[in-house]
């Protein structure tokens, strides 16, 4: 069932999704200062091509106050944008009986895109 509803989250933006997430970590890691953002922006694209079947997990081993941080600036400068971007989507999505799963998938990638660093979707 995971991966028909892969098949279509990916025909129906999850693929359009990536990109943007992919060129944001293209885009980031032009600098050198941007390349830990730019590869949670990969991450994060990666996770939003196929979410079906995968739970969010926290890495104990990245609790340091660098990941801190990080996900402080990562919340500042665009987190918070693109957790109300999967909040609208989700919203939108629950409308109808048909969207409801696709909703509950963004909701799944808020925590993850509010704060990256130290989460996965596995």
């Amino acid at each position: 069932m995971s991966f028909l509803g892969n098949l279509v989250w990916l025909i129906f933006g999850g693929l359009l999704s990536c990109l943007i997430y992919c060129l944001g970590g293209l885009l980031l890691c032009l600098t050198i200062v941007g390349i830990p953002f730019g590869l949670q922006a990969f991450k994060l694209g990666f996770a939003s091509l196929a979410p079906f079947g995968k739970d969010l997990h926290v890495d104990k081993n990245f609790s340091g106050p660098l990941t801190v941080v990080f996900n402080i600036v990562w919340l500042l400068v665009v987190g918070w944008e693109l957790a109300l971007a999967h909040l609208a989507h989700a919203a939108f999505l629950a409308l109808t009986i048909v969207g409801i799963p696709f909703a509950l998938q963004h909701l799944k990638l808020v925590p993850m895109s509010l704060m990256p660093f130290g989460q996965d979707l596995r």
